[in-house]
């Protein structure tokens, strides 16, 4: 079996959910992200880059082009990481894949239409990039500076996790491997100062950014404060909510009913998280001198918590697409797409039951898993073997670093975990044939 046919076979069998469900898995964002190639429309809250690069497997015609597109990039890199620890080989890859699709929770994002899976891509990317560099074909480095720009930029909390990757190379004083590893955040950045002044008028890398930093803090309590120790002097919007301000992030953003999205008459507030953002941007200003280590101690229990959030079935209900899928493939796709979306077992409520069956032991791998690629790596640097050790603590670093991201940033939420979660027990299936090896030879 040649290498080619090993990675698209390894392809298939980590979009297994979609074969499952009869349908490429769908969340309520996945509409935003259809709409921005179906209208086209700049959407405020979401950075033009999925909806484009889904538009790249599907071109308006089925969305099994993108959940295959997704599965062959990750069977890809999963090969570069596998030659990385020496063990690329098509039938080894075969059932790496297999197990990655049955025993982690790769294969739930890898099918779903959401830029989830893109987190996991930028890392890789910039893992191999950095300390695996010498082991790239020159068009394999160009392939992951390109594919990891524009899956670093497809998702805000990309930015800090790379960012974490870097500080880890200077705390290494890997010189080159920072410089390596900082091409695509590069990309990343232009990316997004270039989609953001076209679509928004702003040479900026999130110009509404503000308003979600300020749902976190009005949630933990520290912004409301501030709203209401400086009102009605500031002359904010938020004062006339003063006092009575929601205490969860995502309905501080997306209800109907929170202040964002309707006003203090009752009228509804059209693009409502764009209306904020610069009052948002004072007040999370404001709250930072006001409260900085309440910030600081806040930002590490969110980020902790996140950090032990891993377990698919957040996202796999009826209720968890909403309305808003259905509307844009009636707009952009033809009428056997929506009758496939319509027999699909998440749209009828039967994929979330068959699921759960096995999403208690991603969880428990991982756990098992993390202590043993943590004491490799640690050993592989004491006996002078930095560029594999570098190489799994930047892993390491990066899934750490989305949790800081994402759940310091945003909110906690299982979805956020799981989609790079299973890099953990990735790493320790890799590296236990060079710890066995160790052993031998001692």
């Amino acid at each position: 079996m040649t290498q080619a046919a090993a990675i698209l076979g390894g392809a298939v069998l980590l979009v297994w959910p979609a074969f499952l469900n009869g349908y490429p898995l769908l969340f309520s964002d996945s509409a935003a992200f259809l709409a921005q190639t179906v209208e086209p429309l700049m959407i405020w809250d979401k950075p033009w880059i999925y909806g484009p690069f889904a538009l790249l497997g599907h071109w308006h015609v089925s969305l099994w082009g993108t959940v295959l597109l997704q599965g062959l990039i990750v069977s890809h890199l999963v090969w570069l990481l596998a030659r990385a620890a020496g063990q690329a080989a098509p039938l080894r890859h075969l059932a790496l894949c297999t197990a990655l699709a049955f025993f982690t929770t790769a294969p739930w994002s890898a099918a779903m239409i959401m830029p989830d899976i893109l987190v996991p891509v930028a890392l890789l990317c910039a893992v191999l990039l950095g300390w695996h560099w010498e082991g790239l074909r020159q068009g394999e480095r160009a392939w992951l500076t390109l594919l990891g720009s524009v899956a670093a930029a497809a998702h805000l909390s990309n930015i800090p996790m790379l960012l974490v990757i870097l500080a880890l190379a200077v705390l290494l004083r890997e010189w080159r491997a920072l410089l390596r590893a900082a091409m695509p955040l590069a990309g990343a950045v232009l990316l997004l100062l270039a989609t953001n002044l076209v679509g928004h008028g702003r040479l900026s890398l999130s110009p509404h950014g503000s308003t979600f930093l300020l749902a976190r803090l009005v949630a933990d309590g520290p912004a409301a404060r501030t709203v209401e120790a400086l009102c009605p002097a500031r002359g904010w919007y938020l004062c006339a909510f003063a006092g009575t301000l929601p205490t969860n992030s995502d309905l501080f953003l997306w209800s109907g009913d929170s202040p964002v999205n309707r006003g203090p008459d009752g009228e509804p507030r059209f693009l409502g998280g764009a209306l904020l953002s610069d009052e948002a941007r004072e007040i999370v200003h404001e709250t930072i001198r006001r409260e900085p280590l309440t910030l600081a101690w806040q930002a590490l229990g969110n980020g902790l918590r996140q950090l032990g959030l891993m377990r698919i079935g957040d996202t796999l209900a009826r209720s968890d697409v909403g309305e808003g899928v259905m509307p844009r493939l009636v707009q952009g796709f033809p009428p056997a797409e929506l009758r496939a979306y319509e027999a699909a077992a998440q749209q009828r409520d039967l994929l979330l039951d068959k699921a759960l069956i096995i999403a208690w032991l991603h969880p428990s791998l991982v756990a098992l898993a993390a202590p043993f690629v943590t004491l490799w790596a640690l050993r592989a640097w004491r006996t002078e073997r930095r560029r594999e050790a570098g190489l799994i603590l930047a892993v390491l670093a990066g899934v750490v670093g989305n949790a800081f991201a994402t759940g310091a940033l945003s909110m906690p939420h299982h979805r956020y975990g799981a989609r790079v979660a299973w890099l953990v027990p990735l790493l320790a299936v890799l590296w236990a044939p060079r710890l066995r090896g160790a052993a031998r030879s001692r």
